[in-house]
């Protein structure tokens, strides 16, 4: 499920977990806000577009921090005139973290935490099912010992090319040079 809303001006693509940086935000460092001018909604290839937003949706998200961006330096020169000025500049952003997309009052609101814990989830049924099956274990330590002695073989034509290196004598300088 994903958004489109509107914020501080601008129009950004959200979905539940996500971090981005907007211009700075009046709000206190750690705090949650609802952001209630949703353009687009996309929730399993079911869109709803907006006239101009979508009713009765709301993007909540949580203050992490305020930062600055990178210094963008502006040069102006005006040639044969001896004009010239440097300046910086570094944007003031607000970072938030997108923590929940849906309707008011039901809006559901997952954490990256809880969002981890269902994936390590999954993949642990998926290590339990790889375990009940023998035939899969027997391939991949078959595949893993073809590694083990491919990677042996160029660890022992590594160290044949470099004793052959070091058996080679420096090249003997002329007589000439040294009159």
């Amino acid at each position: 499920m994903y958004a489109i809303v509107e914020i501080a001006g601008q129009q950004f693509k959200v979905e539940t977990g996500k971090k981005i940086f907007v211009h700075r935000l009046e709000a206190e460092k750690e705090s949650d806000l609802n952001f209630e001018r949703v353009l687009l909604v996309e929730d399993e290839g079911k869109v709803i577009v907006g006239d101009p937003v979508v009713k009765d949706f709301i993007v909540a998200g949580h203050v992490i921090d305020h930062v600055k961006g990178d210094k963008v330096i502006v040069f102006k020169k005006k040639r044969k005139k001896g004009y010239r000025v440097k300046n910086g500049h570094r944007q003031s952003f607000t970072q938030i973290e997108i923590t929940g997309i849906g309707e008011k009052g039901k809006i559901v609101k997952e954490t990256p935490k809880k969002a981890r814990e269902k994936a390590l989830e999954s993949v642990d049924e998926e290590v339990v099912a790889a375990e009940k099956k023998p035939a899969a274990k027997k391939a991949s330590t078959k595949k893993a010992a073809e590694i083990t002695e491919e990677a042996g073989k160029i660890k022992a034509k590594k160290a044949s090319a470099k004793e052959e290196t070091e058996k080679k004598p420096a090249a003997k300088k002329s007589s000439k040079l040294k009159e």
